[in-house]
């Protein structure tokens, strides 16, 4: 039978006259139930043109009836097949900038870490975690930001979840993100668990509205928007999870969830033993809207990239101590701060929008003092270069070049708690980039426990931090957030700062 071609915006459809009812119908089905996951008006009118069934890819080639025979089939199951060009369009605009992860044949683009027996397996356009496979099944590549949407197949009891901005090693669910994929009416689960454990949640941090699933046997979407902070889940067309991680403030959460902070990383599927399947996986990255000197949703800026506001000398030894600077009578305060902050504009300065310290003066202080904070620092140094910042007024969380043979001889990396003595100093790898190339830190620090981020590398998790200055006391309750200077020229920029409210502990 001859065939026709014709265009629905940036599509080309090929369409052919020698279809028969059973594939008319079920190519509709499709189309109504993808409109309706899309919510879209499903009223389409058939205009000699064929519409997208899976939107997989610009160019597809279908099998369908000729109009007449739509119609007819139509009228006799008196569905309302009103297709128009219009509708179809706006379907094919739902999955525009959309890229396949998974081409339904082959693993090409994963990789399997922790495999079990078979791992993950693709069969027919399925990605299939068998009961006596699974593990887990990460993207090669790492997303920061983005729409991630596929389809999933639950069994009873079914039990999997999908790894976002996570790590190929260690944890998913604490060190990124996961997303529970759970048969939540299954016996071994229904009504057993915290809420935050059921299909959808953020697992173990935010906890998803029930009841979105289909059951067992039958096939699932699901959208999951990771936007910045902003985490939102679709499952069947209804949103189940839609929150900002930033106003996640338990202590414990915080500081057995690390990824909470984690801005880039890996898509994984993270199997646990029983037989789920996916399909049709599919995502759309999204820009980071990254601009210097502004701060990111949540934070304020601690220099603006034109002046020195918030900022104060460092008062000289030993009133550099907090526990000495607290004894000083006002009127010393005064004169000491006021010599400090003449210091400190003789030897810091900005320039491109970067502080800039030229080796000889004193470190620089915020103008406040914090208690439970996420801290953002873009730093520079030259070869042999030292610093680092201080929390709460408390040395320090460490800035050095890797390979200076006089003062770091172990070649260990930035970030570590260089002071500590009775918890770890050292970082957990070394992630500087080369010397005289930006490095950023991401620091967490809530109670006395620290996390740090360099260059998007967890080399600090949930680590005391050690009172420097009173060995037999705990960090101090608040205190600034201080710039080290060790003599050596450094580079400074984008330093944003969260606070995090702390909980109040009920009334006795």
């Amino acid at each position: 039978m001859p065939s026709q071609r014709f265009k629905c915006g940036a599509a080309r459809l090929w369409v052919r006259t020698d279809s028969t009812p059973s594939l008319i119908f079920n190519l509709v089905a499709g189309i109504e139930r993808r409109m309706l996951d899309a919510r879209l008006d499903t009223r389409i009118w058939f205009h000699q043109f064929t519409p997208w069934t899976l939107a997989e890819e610009f160019v597809h080639q279908i099998n369908f009836g000729t109009m007449q025979h739509l119609h007819s089939f139509a009228r006799r199951l008196a569905i309302p097949l009103l297709f128009s060009h219009l509708a179809v369009c706006a379907a094919l605009a739902q999955e525009a900038d959309f890229k396949r992860i998974f081409d339904g044949a082959t693993l090409t683009g994963w990789t399997h870490v922790d495999k079990k027996g078979p791992g993950y397996v693709a069969k027919d356009g399925v990605l299939v975690c068998a009961a006596d496979g699974g593990g887990n099944l990460f993207t090669e590549k790492e997303y920061e930001n983005f729409v991630f949407r596929f389809e999933f197949k639950l069994t009873r009891n079914g039990n999997n979840g999908i790894g976002l901005r996570a790590p190929r090693d260690g944890r998913a669910s604490s060190l990124g993100l996961e997303i529970q994929v759970l048969d939540d009416d299954g016996p071994e689960f229904k009504d057993k668990l915290r809420p935050a454990q059921y299909h959808g949640s953020v697992y173990d941090i935010i906890p998803a509205t029930r009841g979105s699933l289909k059951p067992p046997g039958e096939w699932n979407t699901e959208e999951i928007i990771a936007d910045g902070r902003h985490i939102k889940v679709i499952v069947n067309g209804q949103a189940i999870v839609e929150a900002n991680l930033n106003d996640v403030h338990d202590p414990a959460t915080l500081q057995k969830h690390p990824g909470v902070l984690r801005d880039r990383g890996h898509i994984g599927f993270l199997g646990h033993g029983t037989h789920v399947e996916f399909r049709n996986i599919r995502i759309k990255e999204l820009s980071s809207r990254v601009k210097r000197n502004t701060p990111p949703p949540g934070f304020v800026a601690l220099f603006d990239g034109n002046s020195m506001m918030g900022w104060k000398g460092l008062l000289a030894p030993p009133n550099d101590n907090p526990s000495k600077r607290a004894l000083l009578a006002p009127a010393e305060l005064a004169a000491a701060q006021a010599k400090a902050d003449e210091r400190m504009r003789a030897h810091w300065k900005i320039a491109d929008g970067a502080l800039e310290f030229d080796g000889r003066g004193d470190s620089l202080c915020a103008a406040k003092e914090y208690a439970d904070f996420e801290l953002l620092v873009d730093w520079k140094i030259h070869e042999n270069g030292d610093s680092g910042i201080y929390l709460r007024g408390c040395p320090q969380v460490q800035i050095w070049d890797p390979k200076n043979p006089k003062y770091n001889p172990q070649h260990a990396g930035s970030g570590g708690l260089y002071n500590n003595q009775k918890n770890p100093s050292a970082p957990l790898k070394v992630a500087d980039k080369p010397i005289g190339e930006w490095n950023t830190f991401r620091i967490l620090m809530v109670g006395e426990k620290v996390h740090v981020f360099l260059n998007g590398e967890l080399v600090v998790n949930n680590v005391t931090l050690e009172n420097f200055w009173e060995r037999d006391k705990p960090v101090y309750a608040t205190g600034p957030i201080e710039l080290q200077n060790h003599g050596d020229k450094l580079y400074f920029r984008n330093i944003y700062v969260r606070e995090i409210p702390r909980s109040r502990k009920p009334s006795p």
